[in-house]
């Protein structure tokens, strides 16, 4: 690298850095915030029930490579945990291949870790894409085996799904445009 460039570039980083500790909902000098922050990952949870195993992720990149390839590379398998005594596959990164404790995906299907807002959730079960705003209501459904409350689009999935919008009692009257909006976004459609 050349020396005219050093101011440059050090500004470009020094900016970055600023720019991603910015989050305002953490107080300026708390890393320890920030990192816990960063690190929940309990924003989306995705779910595919499939012969017997219900699959579940909560990396999108992973779930996606699931949905073409049928298998994840690394995996923690629970025989017959379901809530019907199916056997759970969670689907790794492969930043969590060898950990033991901490995983987003299993610590919110077991209950030990709450999901954010806002929130984004899919499963996939015989033919229809269930999405849900709640990660309650994602364990609701997954515990009653059914959506009490939603919209359903019938074809409007990637491959022409039928999508069920869950609702709750305080959005049960209207079009969820927005949880619409943001599965057209995470399915590019």
């Amino acid at each position: 690298m050349k020396l005219k460039f050093l101011p440059v570039t050090t500004s470009l980083v020094a900016l970055t850095l600023l720019t991603a500790c910015g989050n305002e909902s953490v107080k300026s000098g708390d890393t320890a915030s920030v990192a816990e922050a960063i690190s929940l990952n309990n924003e989306d949870l995705y779910e595919v029930h499939h012969d017997g195993r219900i699959h579940i992720f909560d990396d999108r990149a992973t779930y996606e490579s699931f949905l073409e390839v049928g298998e994840t590379s690394f995996r923690k398998v629970h025989i017959g945990e379901g809530p019907k005594g199916e056997t759970l596959v969670f689907g790794l990164t492969n930043e969590d291949k060898k950990k033991t404790s901490g995983i987003a995906s299993m610590d919110m299907y077991h209950g030990t870790l709450e999901g954010a807002t806002p929130f984004y959730g899919e499963m996939r079960v015989e033919g229809r894409i269930f999405v849900f705003s709640s990660l309650a209501e994602m364990n609701n459904a997954r515990l009653v085996g059914e959506v009490p409350l939603r919209y359903t689009e019938i074809g409007a999935g990637p491959n022409g799904e039928t999508v069920v919008y869950a609702l709750n009692s305080n959005n049960k009257s209207v079009k969820p445009v927005a949880i619409i909006k943001k599965f057209h976004k995470m399915n590019d459609l």
